[in-house]
Protein backbone atom coordinates (compact mmCIF):
# COMPACT_ATOMS: atom_id res chain seq x y z
CA UNK A 1 0.00 0.00 0.00
CA UNK A 2 1.27 3.34 -0.81
CA UNK A 3 1.78 6.50 1.21
CA UNK A 4 -1.28 9.39 1.22
CA UNK A 5 -1.22 12.55 -0.52
CA UNK A 6 -1.11 15.05 2.11
CA UNK A 7 0.04 18.02 -0.20
CA UNK A 8 -1.86 21.13 -0.42
CA UNK A 9 -2.63 23.29 -3.27
CA UNK A 10 -0.37 26.71 -3.49
CA UNK A 11 -2.43 29.84 -3.91
CA UNK A 12 -0.50 33.42 -4.81
CA UNK A 13 -2.18 35.79 -3.33
CA UNK A 14 -0.87 38.55 -5.57
CA UNK A 15 -1.80 37.07 -8.80
CA UNK A 16 -5.50 36.01 -6.71
CA UNK A 17 -6.01 39.79 -6.34
CA UNK A 18 -5.08 40.40 -9.93
CA UNK A 19 -7.44 38.24 -11.04
CA UNK A 20 -10.34 40.04 -9.25
CA UNK A 21 -9.46 43.43 -10.22
CA UNK A 22 -9.05 46.94 -9.18
CA UNK A 23 -10.62 47.49 -5.35
CA UNK A 24 -13.25 50.44 -5.11
CA UNK A 25 -11.49 52.88 -2.35
CA UNK A 26 -13.41 54.35 0.05
CA UNK A 27 -11.23 57.47 1.05
CA UNK A 28 -8.12 59.35 -0.68
CA UNK A 29 -4.93 57.88 -1.39
CA UNK A 30 -1.80 58.61 -0.93
CA UNK A 31 -1.00 60.11 -4.35
CA UNK A 32 -3.64 62.30 -3.97
CA UNK A 33 -2.26 63.59 -0.76
CA UNK A 34 1.03 64.52 -2.41
CA UNK A 35 -0.56 65.83 -5.20
CA UNK A 36 -2.56 68.48 -2.78
CA UNK A 37 -2.64 72.14 -3.44
CA UNK A 38 0.47 73.85 -1.75
CA UNK A 39 1.21 77.75 -0.86
CA UNK A 40 4.27 79.43 -2.40
CA UNK A 41 6.97 80.68 -0.57
CA UNK A 42 6.35 84.29 -0.97
CA UNK A 43 2.49 83.64 0.45
CA UNK A 44 4.29 82.01 3.42
CA UNK A 45 6.38 84.79 4.54
CA UNK A 46 3.26 87.60 3.98
CA UNK A 47 1.44 85.21 6.63
CA UNK A 48 4.46 85.44 9.06
CA UNK A 49 4.28 89.15 8.20
CA UNK A 50 0.76 89.58 9.50
CA UNK A 51 1.35 87.32 12.96
CA UNK A 52 3.80 89.66 13.49
CA UNK A 53 1.86 92.49 13.47
CA UNK A 54 -1.27 91.55 15.30
CA UNK A 55 -4.71 92.05 13.75
CA UNK A 56 -5.62 95.78 12.67
CA UNK A 57 -8.65 95.53 14.63
CA UNK A 58 -7.25 95.28 17.65
CA UNK A 59 -4.90 97.42 17.56
CA UNK A 60 -7.69 100.24 16.32
CA UNK A 61 -9.51 99.88 18.88
CA UNK A 62 -7.06 100.13 21.51
CA UNK A 63 -6.19 103.63 19.79
CA UNK A 64 -9.69 104.57 20.45
CA UNK A 65 -9.60 103.35 24.32
CA UNK A 66 -6.56 105.32 25.11
CA UNK A 67 -8.16 108.48 23.25
CA UNK A 68 -11.43 108.28 25.09
CA UNK A 69 -9.05 107.99 28.68
CA UNK A 70 -7.33 110.70 28.03
CA UNK A 71 -10.53 112.76 27.25
CA UNK A 72 -11.88 111.85 30.30
CA UNK A 73 -8.63 112.43 32.48
CA UNK A 74 -8.48 116.51 30.81
CA UNK A 75 -12.06 117.15 32.16
CA UNK A 76 -11.49 115.34 35.31
CA UNK A 77 -8.30 117.58 35.89
CA UNK A 78 -10.36 120.46 35.01
CA UNK A 79 -13.41 120.05 37.60
CA UNK A 80 -10.33 119.83 40.45
CA UNK A 81 -8.91 122.84 38.95
CA UNK A 82 -11.81 124.69 39.01
CA UNK A 83 -13.42 123.20 42.32
CA UNK A 84 -10.09 124.56 44.04
CA UNK A 85 -10.18 127.77 42.48
CA UNK A 86 -13.66 127.92 43.70
CA UNK A 87 -13.03 126.97 47.30
CA UNK A 88 -9.77 129.39 47.42
CA UNK A 89 -11.99 132.56 46.54
CA UNK A 90 -14.75 131.46 48.83
CA UNK A 91 -12.20 131.17 52.06
CA UNK A 92 -10.86 134.94 50.54
CA UNK A 93 -14.44 136.37 50.67
CA UNK A 94 -15.07 134.36 54.12
CA UNK A 95 -11.46 136.44 55.55
CA UNK A 96 -12.85 139.93 54.04
CA UNK A 97 -16.23 139.73 55.73
CA UNK A 98 -14.65 138.51 59.02
CA UNK A 99 -12.43 141.80 58.38
CA UNK A 100 -14.76 143.98 57.83
CA UNK A 101 -17.10 142.62 60.77
CA UNK A 102 -14.25 142.88 62.97
CA UNK A 103 -13.27 146.36 62.67
CA UNK A 104 -17.32 147.45 63.38
CA UNK A 105 -17.05 145.31 66.21
CA UNK A 106 -16.98 147.53 69.17
CA UNK A 107 -13.23 147.19 71.30
CA UNK A 108 -15.17 145.92 74.33
CA UNK A 109 -15.87 142.46 72.35
CA UNK A 110 -11.99 142.50 71.54
CA UNK A 111 -11.22 142.66 74.58
CA UNK A 112 -13.68 139.97 76.12
CA UNK A 113 -12.89 137.41 73.69
CA UNK A 114 -9.27 137.91 74.11
CA UNK A 115 -9.68 137.79 77.83
CA UNK A 116 -11.61 134.58 77.69
CA UNK A 117 -9.11 132.82 75.08
CA UNK A 118 -6.43 133.52 77.85
CA UNK A 119 -8.58 132.27 80.60
CA UNK A 120 -9.51 129.38 78.78
CA UNK A 121 -5.40 128.58 77.71
CA UNK A 122 -4.80 129.11 81.55
CA UNK A 123 -7.24 126.65 82.52
CA UNK A 124 -5.89 124.21 80.19
CA UNK A 125 -2.40 124.38 81.19
CA UNK A 126 -3.21 124.09 85.07
CA UNK A 127 -5.39 121.06 83.34
CA UNK A 128 -2.41 119.14 82.05
CA UNK A 129 0.23 120.23 84.80
CA UNK A 130 -2.15 118.56 87.26
CA UNK A 131 -2.93 115.34 85.41
CA UNK A 132 1.56 115.17 84.89
CA UNK A 133 1.91 115.55 88.72
CA UNK A 134 -1.15 112.41 89.19
CA UNK A 135 0.80 110.71 86.75
CA UNK A 136 4.47 111.21 88.49
CA UNK A 137 2.68 110.31 91.86
CA UNK A 138 0.53 107.05 90.72
CA UNK A 139 4.03 106.21 88.95
CA UNK A 140 6.58 106.99 92.23
CA UNK A 141 3.63 105.30 94.39
CA UNK A 142 3.89 102.41 92.52
CA UNK A 143 7.50 101.79 91.90
CA UNK A 144 7.65 102.40 96.18
CA UNK A 145 5.20 99.42 96.44
CA UNK A 146 6.82 97.02 94.57
CA UNK A 147 10.22 97.54 96.27
CA UNK A 148 8.55 96.97 99.97
CA UNK A 149 6.73 94.39 98.48
CA UNK A 150 10.09 92.57 97.48
CA UNK A 151 11.70 93.60 100.67
CA UNK A 152 9.34 92.30 102.43
CA UNK A 153 8.91 89.00 100.47
CA UNK A 154 12.94 88.75 101.12
CA UNK A 155 12.53 89.40 104.40
CA UNK A 156 9.34 86.64 105.02
CA UNK A 157 11.79 83.98 103.15
CA UNK A 158 14.99 84.59 105.63
CA UNK A 159 12.92 84.48 108.51
CA UNK A 160 11.14 81.08 107.27
CA UNK A 161 14.79 79.74 106.45
CA UNK A 162 16.24 80.02 109.65
CA UNK A 163 12.52 79.17 111.24
CA UNK A 164 13.00 75.72 109.16
CA UNK A 165 17.02 75.64 110.43
CA UNK A 166 15.96 76.06 113.74
CA UNK A 167 13.76 73.21 113.65
CA UNK A 168 15.41 71.41 111.97
CA UNK A 169 18.35 71.45 114.60
CA UNK A 170 15.82 70.69 117.37
CA UNK A 171 14.43 67.81 115.79
CA UNK A 172 18.50 66.33 115.20
CA UNK A 173 19.09 66.89 119.16
CA UNK A 174 16.01 65.10 119.92
CA UNK A 175 16.38 62.37 117.72
CA UNK A 176 19.95 61.96 119.00
CA UNK A 177 18.77 62.35 122.61
CA UNK A 178 16.24 59.00 122.03
CA UNK A 179 18.70 57.27 120.54
CA UNK A 180 20.99 58.15 123.27
CA UNK A 181 18.59 57.08 126.07
CA UNK A 182 17.49 53.74 124.70
CA UNK A 183 21.59 52.86 124.26
CA UNK A 184 21.96 54.28 127.75
CA UNK A 185 19.19 54.01 130.35
CA UNK A 186 20.73 54.77 133.29
CA UNK A 187 21.89 58.45 131.84
CA UNK A 188 18.51 59.89 131.76
CA UNK A 189 18.09 62.48 133.94
CA UNK A 190 15.59 62.52 137.09
CA UNK A 191 14.42 65.99 136.39
CA UNK A 192 14.03 65.73 132.67
CA UNK A 193 10.45 65.89 132.80
CA UNK A 194 10.45 69.24 134.91
CA UNK A 195 13.24 70.84 132.86
CA UNK A 196 12.34 72.65 128.96
CA UNK A 197 13.52 72.02 126.08
CA UNK A 198 16.13 74.31 126.04
CA UNK A 199 17.88 73.37 129.09
CA UNK A 200 17.48 69.43 127.99
CA UNK A 201 18.96 70.95 124.72
CA UNK A 202 22.16 72.16 126.62
CA UNK A 203 22.97 69.47 129.01
CA UNK A 204 22.91 67.33 125.81
CA UNK A 205 25.71 69.87 124.49
CA UNK A 206 27.99 69.32 127.45
CA UNK A 207 27.64 65.57 127.69
CA UNK A 208 28.55 65.58 124.02
CA UNK A 209 31.98 68.16 124.95
CA UNK A 210 32.59 65.85 127.85
CA UNK A 211 32.63 62.55 125.20
CA UNK A 212 34.79 64.13 123.03
CA UNK A 213 37.28 65.10 125.50
CA UNK A 214 37.27 61.87 127.38
CA UNK A 215 38.20 60.66 123.66
CA UNK A 216 41.09 62.97 123.22
CA UNK A 217 42.76 61.71 126.34
CA UNK A 218 42.16 58.23 125.73
CA UNK A 219 44.06 58.62 122.36
CA UNK A 220 47.02 60.61 123.60
CA UNK A 221 47.25 57.95 126.48
CA UNK A 222 47.52 54.79 123.72
CA UNK A 223 50.14 56.99 121.55
CA UNK A 224 52.58 57.55 124.57
CA UNK A 225 52.05 53.69 125.65
CA UNK A 226 53.44 53.01 121.38
CA UNK A 227 55.66 55.21 122.18
CA UNK A 228 57.16 53.89 125.21
CA UNK A 229 57.18 50.02 124.11
CA UNK A 230 59.20 51.41 120.72
CA UNK A 231 62.12 52.76 123.43
CA UNK A 232 61.90 50.14 125.65
CA UNK A 233 62.64 47.48 122.52
CA UNK A 234 65.18 50.12 121.10
CA UNK A 235 67.04 49.69 124.63
CA UNK A 236 66.73 45.64 124.87
CA UNK A 237 68.06 45.58 121.07
CA UNK A 238 71.23 47.38 122.37
CA UNK A 239 72.08 45.88 125.44
CA UNK A 240 71.61 42.52 123.42
CA UNK A 241 74.41 43.60 121.25
CA UNK A 242 76.41 45.03 123.53
CA UNK A 243 76.27 41.89 125.84
CA UNK A 244 78.74 39.37 123.25
CA UNK A 245 81.25 41.71 122.92
CA UNK A 246 82.11 42.13 126.33
CA UNK A 247 84.03 39.00 127.33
Amino acid sequence: MGKRDNRVAYMNPIAMARSRGPVQSSGPTIQDYLNRPRPTWEEVKEQLEKKKKGSKALAEFEEKMNENWKKELEKHREKLLSGSESSSKKRQRKKKEKKKSGRYSSSSSSSSDSSSSSSDSEDEDKKQGKRKKKKKNRSHKSSESSMSETESDSKDSLKKKKKSKDASEKEKDIKGLSKKRKMYPEDKPLSSESLSESDYIEEVRAKKKKSSEDREKTTEKTKKKKKHKKHSKKKKKKAASSSPDSP
